[in-house]
């Protein structure tokens, strides 16, 4: 039998990492890493082909196995970074008494996206209410004799009616020039927002139509007709002709393939991701298998784009100390290869050596305390770092590059023992205190923030560096942890195994159950349209009530996944261990509390005190388990309901009923869930009844009534 393999190549800002994954077992068929080819001619699209062609050549892979290629890319964030953009010239568009505020609104003149880089912008503004091709064309023309090199046309309400965009748009491609209708990158009101975000989206246009084609052209000339894929910003992937239309999509495209890998192959349904480099770390937050994202900010400005909230902190496996009178003062920002240093960890230093300190300064304008350690006749320096400190206090798993030369790192402690007067266990130990600090206000930031249920978090660590800043920090937070398997190339597993998503988003006062239903169509038929598997989309309902925002969220793989559909089932019991495990008790205390034929869900019941024991509670702690054994839901203290579709509104309403807390600030609902199938319905983004109630009837409508479900419903 055939394999199909699912290749991920992570394009990183130091190197690209590759992988093939084995799509029936997820097993790592080949994995490889090369320089990124930022300066080459054919830009980072070079690094993706020659990390697919070493891929295919050793994992003996022909091209027709290959059932799907994805990559993440750093393309878009460094081109706003750097201020590698096009120049952008708008056309406003608006009529009668709108005209004057969309004159206004529409010409955003420059952005600042660093400090002295900016997009440059040039402003038209056309009356929509008799548009003539020769008025639009003439218009682009002055725009391109004032620099410009991409065109967006928006419109005030063109989200109501695109028609006039596409118009401009059209007529932009007739003069053969890249275009963008604002429309298609936001559907919400708020036409500056708005504006701002297509401006920046087609800043990109350029440089990412001509990395997509000839990324394109060179995987296609290897002989695979496989769908390619690009890693979005909130972590799902698309495929290549939508990075044409929206390159914005792929800003934090690399740590959302971390993010992505989190789910996917850590299985993870509620944690906090932390993927740690050389030099910095990105974390990110999962909660009910799902990651959680915000509005993007560029140059302080917000825009109409979802991206994970990645969070990253000046800390790696690689950061250096920095040193005050024999003392470790501070660790980072600056780490041992931008200061042209080695890791201890991973030299071969003769027992005889003789150590000498000195204090260095990276880079110009760095403070001058950094610790470089050098060697009696060696011309190669090197310096301590979280990875040296790790090892020694024996905190470093055998997975990942992390493990190092213990007996060097003994005797460099030794030394510095001797020298700063202090014992090695407690150089290290303050090393890692001063580095992890730093991972650790962004873990417990996050939690509080979004509410997380603190007993179900765990830290899931990837990257090269996990295992130098993870495990010390989850001991210190008190949070369990895992290090990813194949850590090292986490982010590139993530890209093969990305599910396809989209989001659209409305501005609707009072949202009905036909705008809901509407927005939910367009949510599917956006990702089939990139390829997702009808059969697999799942979609999300959101409800802002301040900002009036609906947003659908749809979710598909490619394909059905083999592994979901060939898996064997695990035996009831085998399921109770494992559920027993993420409960942290014995399987004895665990009972099994029906579900689906596909889902099984556990209890488990706790006893709560207060006032020193004189008002008791009893919790129920809720898993649900897929037939592999995967956690898929845990809820800390809920309650549920099993029974059929037919019995759905009934559950509804008593869940309603007992958990919905009545305050001030109007009525709190309960997070909801329904099982049915192998679907986990959430409909925790819904803010009332009437809307719970569209929306379960919407998705069980297509199933018998007699169909068994479960209910689900936590107090907020």
């Amino acid at each position: 039998m055939q394999r199909r393999i699912k290749i991920g190549i992570d394009v990183g800002g130091t190197f690209t990492h590759a992988v093939a994954v084995n799509a029936a077992n997820y097993e790592i068929i080949a994995k490889s890493y090369l320089p990124t080819t930022h300066t080459a001619a054919e830009g980072v699209a070079r690094g993706v082909v020659e990390a697919m062609h070493k891929l295919l050549e050793e994992g003996k892979i022909l091209a027709e196995e290959v059932a799907l290629i994805a990559h993440s890319t750093t393309q878009a964030t460094n081109a706003l970074l750097e201020g590698d953009v096009a120049r952008v010239g708008v056309i406003g568009m608006a009529s009668g008494l709108e005209s004057g505020r969309a004159r206004r609104e529409t010409d955003v003149g420059d952005i600042e996206l660093a400090p002295g880089k900016f997009i440059h912008t040039v402003h038209r503004f056309l009356d929509s209410s008799a548009l003539e091709e020769e008025k639009i064309r003439a218009l682009i023309g002055e725009l391109v004799a004032e620099g410009a090199e991409v065109i967006v046309a928006s419109e005030s309400f063109g989200v109501d009616n695109p028609q006039n965009e596409e118009r401009v748009v059209a007529a932009a491609a007739a003069m053969g020039l890249p275009a963008s209708a604002a429309s298609i990158i936001s559907q919400l009101y708020g036409l500056r927002i708005r504006t701002r975000t297509a401006v920046i989206n087609a800043s990109m246009l350029p440089k990412m139509l001509e990395t997509a084609n000839r990324t394109e052209q060179s995987v296609r000339a290897s002989g695979i007709t496989a769908p390619l894929m690009v890693m979005r910003s909130d972590g799902g992937i698309m495929e290549i002709d939508e990075m044409r239309r929206r390159p914005i999509l792929t800003m934090l495209s690399g740590p959302a393939a971390g993010v992505a890998a989190a789910l996917m192959y850590a299985r993870i349904s509620d944690g906090i991701f932390v993927e740690v480099g050389g030099t910095s770390s990105d974390i990110s937050a999962i909660r009910n298998g799902r990651p959680l994202v915000r509005s993007a900010i560029v140059g302080g400005h917000k825009l109409y784009l979802r991206t994970l909230d990645v969070r990253t902190v000046g800390i790696g496996g690689g950061s250096m100390p920095r040193i005050k009178q024999n003392r470790i003062a501070d660790v980072g920002p600056r780490s041992a290869h931008i200061a042209g240093l080695r890791y201890p960890s991973f030299a071969e230093i003769p027992a005889g050596a003789v150590f000498a300190q000195n204090l260095v300064q990276p880079r110009p304008g760095d403070p001058e305390d950094y610790l470089r350690i050098e060697i009696e006749g060696e011309e190669a320096a090197y310096t301590l770092t979280p990875t040296e400190a790790a090892n020694y206090l024996d905190l470093v798993p055998d997975v990942g590059y992390g493990r190092g030369n213990r007996p060097v790192i003994d005797r460099i402690f030794a030394w510095l023992s001797r020298v700063w007067e202090e014992e090695g266990q407690k150089i290290a130990t303050r090393l890692l205190d001063l580095a992890s600090a730093k991972v650790i206000v962004v873990v417990e930031q996050l939690i509080k923030e979004y509410r997380m249920e603190r007993s179900l978090v765990q830290l899931v660590g990837g990257g090269g560096g996990a295992t130098a800043i993870v495990p010390y920090a989850a001991r210190t937070l008190q949070l369990p942890h895992q290090i990813a398997e194949n850590c090292e190339v986490i982010s590139a597993i993530g890209a093969a195994l990305g599910i396809i998503r989209d989001s659209v988003e409305r501005t609707i006062i009072q949202p009905t159950e036909e705008e809901i239903l509407k927005l939910r169509s367009q949510a599917i038929a956006s990702v089939q349209r990139m390829g997702a598997s009808p059969d697999s989309i799942e979609v999300t309902i959101d409800i802002d009530r301040q900002s009036k925002r609906v947003t659908a969220t749809a979710t598909g793989a490619s394909e059905l996944r083999a592994r979901d559909l060939g898996v064997l089932p695990l035996e009831p019991e085998a399921l109770r261990k494992l559920a027993a495990l993420s409960f942290k008790t014995e399987p004895e205390q665990v009972d099994p509390a029906g579900g689906t034929p596909l889902l099984s869900l556990f209890l488990h019941r706790q006893l709560t005190t207060r006032l020193w024991g004189i008002v008791r509670r009893e919790k129920k702690a809720l898993r649900v388990l897929d037939q592999e054994g995967i956690v898929r839901l845990q809820l800390a203290d809920a309650d549920f309901w099993q029974g059929t579709i037919g019995q759905t509104r009934a559950f509804i309403d008593e869940a309603m009923e007992n958990l919905t807390i009545y305050g001030d600030a109007g009525a709190l609902l309960p997070d909801l869930f329904i099982l049915i199938g192998r679907r986990i319905i959430d409909m925790t983004g819904l803010a009332e009844k009437e809307q719970i109630l569209a929306l379960a009837r919407i998705e069980t409508e297509k199933y018998d009534r007699d169909e068994p479900i479960v209910v689900l419903a936590a107090g907020r």
